[in-house]
């Protein structure tokens, strides 16, 4: 029956279908919306503690970047993302749900793309709305050494956040789809963009392997003078192919696997 559906029904006419469907698996489940509200919440919480922390004298270094503080509970929100990115694929496989849902989407390829559609979708706009509230907030905060939005850098850095976000939460999708395993995902790439590059960059100079792992490339972006080999675009490049990598893998998985 799969087989006959497939070759009879072009693979562009379960596309729209196959995204409400994902969609209403998303929204349905609570732990999908806790995990996007702890994004929210953490990257909102720990920014406006460090930007209200600042004193005139640190604001006044020549090194001080509004922008990049503005952000800093960043480390912490996308823990929010990894996970809500992880649960949004592995609540299928640990149910057994997975097999209906390809036995209703015969083609794999387009219940994939409308997954990470509706993840990649919802992550962008928490993370358009998480951005924008911690840049307003923290500049505010700020005061006189504060920047607005028409300065230099500074609507870079607020949609520069927002994709940060999403590219994280379709990294840990596609992750999630090669290993079939939340708990294994998010024990891995929590470490991985919370201490990697730390330890890897106090143990190199600048312009070593550190400049090019997902999360230091990716937070070139809320620079406002960037410093290392990579410009604020390259940097989220740089992180888009990590994401891709990701994808790519559980695409293969998905693609050449049973469910």
């Amino acid at each position: 029956m799969s087989t006959l559906t497939r070759t009879v029904v072009p693979a562009r006419f379960f596309f729209v279908p196959s995204m409400r469907s994902e969609w209403l698996k998303i929204v349905s489940i609570r732990g999908q919306w806790v995990a996007l509200a702890a994004a929210f919440l953490a990257t909102l919480g720990f920014s406006v503690l460090m930007s209200g922390s600042f004193t005139a004298q640190d604001m006044a270094k020549p090194d001080f970047d509004p922008l990049r503080s503005a952000y800093f509970g960043l480390n912490f929100g996308q823990i929010g993302m990894i996970s809500f990115g992880a649960i949004a694929v592995a609540g299928e496989y640990k149910t057994g749900a997975i097999r209906l849902s390809l036995v209703a989407v015969p083609h794999r390829g387009v219940f994939y793309a409308a997954k990470l559609a509706v993840i990649g979708a919802l992550s962008l706009a928490v993370g358009l709305i998480t951005s924008l509230t911690c840049f307003l907030i923290g500049q505010r905060l700020m005061g006189d050494h504060g920047v607005g939005l028409t300065d230099p850098g500074a609507l870079r850095s607020v949609i520069g956040c927002a994709l940060y976000l999403a590219l994280i939460a379709l990294f840990s999708a596609g992750a999630t789809v090669l290993v079939r395993s939340a708990p294994a995902v998010i024990c891995t790439l929590i470490p991985l963009l919370m201490m990697v590059s730390f330890i890897v960059g106090d143990l190199e100079d600048d312009g070593g392997i550190a400049d090019f792992l997902p999360d230091r490339a990716g937070q070139q972006i809320l620079l406002q003078d960037p410093s290392g080999p990579l410009s604020p675009w390259a940097g989220l490049g740089v992180l888009v192919l990590w994401t891709s990598a990701a994808l790519c893998a559980g695409w293969t998985r998905l693609h050449r696997r049973d469910a």
